[in-house]
């Protein structure tokens, strides 16, 4: 990157976007500026909008976070809004990349749109093995579509489009709803009440099921590094090793211990689990940076819990 470079990141305000922000201002590049968009910025879903923040930016290059998401039972209940809303943002997205001659473009996917029957751990080849869990099939299908149209977008017109797929996402800045969050942020939110009302820290669902989390400063280093470096559409896992894998409970009981939460803990299995499991295989990865240190699991939820805590009054719950 000789001339400047305009860096346009969409869903720039969330979890993976303060991440990126915070990396490349401790991390500056020269010839390197940075355009973090949020909602307020305009509508992705709508054409018109979308084409005025290419206008006003002219970025070289962009990293598209920006999705309608949620847990599962948010997945659940509405399945014909997260297909068509992010089937509207991806397709404003890369159509204007191709239209303003966008140098890279990286999307970001997610291994819960991998197939539900399948054999672990699961690589960046699989992605469209067989159906989606039915649980969230109208997000999966519509972030399966980048990936294809990454594809279909070189071949036809050379442009450098490709996507990552990073694990399990937590840290600073997270969305710490119980009912619309995810895990560890959810827990995080409640075994503060648990502690603050002296009730017992209740988990839904067995605590068996396993996952791979990547801590948000870690994803957003190696986002930057795809950024610069990967030049291939075939997407790229961003994920810890399968022998990070931990199961719910030892998360729950990691989040009690960072809370110095001395309560009950308890596992309604009466609610879902979800998937039992979704290794991903990271090989892909470490055959570019094979010393790449990860931030542990339980570093990485102290922090959490810290900046929790420290922003507690506003953060988004």
């Amino acid at each position: 990157m000789t001339d400047k470079s305009i860096v346009m990141v969409t869903g720039g305000s969330g979890l993976v976007g303060s991440a990126i922000r915070d990396f490349v201002t401790a991390n500056p590049k020269e010839n390197e500026e940075w355009v973090f968009l949020s909602s307020k910025d305009g509508d992705l879903r709508d054409r018109k909008a979308t084409e005025a923040i290419f206008d006003k930016y002219k970025p070289t290059h962009v990293i598209h976070l920006a999705a309608k998401v949620g847990g599962l039972f948010a997945n659940m209940a509405q399945k014909v809004e997260f297909y068509r809303e992010n089937t509207l943002i991806n397709d404003n997205i890369m159509e204007l990349c191709r239209i303003n001659k966008v140098q890279k473009l990286v999307s970001f996917l997610s291994t819960c749109i991998f197939p539900d029957k399948t054999t672990y751990p699961i690589d960046e080849t699989m992605l469209h093995d067989g159906p989606p869990h039915p649980s969230n099939e109208g997000y999966a299908y519509a972030k399966r579509l980048i990936d294809t149209m990454n594809r279909a977008y070189a071949e036809e017109y050379g442009c450098n489009f490709t996507s990552i797929i990073p694990t399990n996402i937590y840290g600073p800045h997270d969305n710490f709803s119980i009912q619309n969050g995810h895990v560890i942020p959810g827990l995080i939110h409640k075994c503060y009440i648990a502690k603050r009302d002296g009730t017992p820290f209740t988990i839904w669902g067995s605590g068996t099921p396993l996952r791979q989390f990547i801590y948000s400063l870690d994803l957003a280093e190696l986002t930057v590094w795809v950024m610069r470096d990967y030049h291939s559409p075939d997407p790229i896992t961003l994920s810890v090793g399968e022998e990070d894998e931990v199961s719910i409970k030892d998360v729950a009981l990691s989040v009690a211990k960072a809370m110095k939460f001395e309560g009950e803990v308890i596992f309604d299995t009466e609610k879902a689990d979800g998937q039992f499991k979704k290794t991903a295989c990271n090989k892909k990865l470490r055959s570019y940076l094979p010393d790449y240190k990860f931030t542990t699991i339980d570093e990485g939820i102290q922090m959490s819990v810290d900046w929790f805590l420290a922003n507690y009054e506003t953060v988004r719950k």
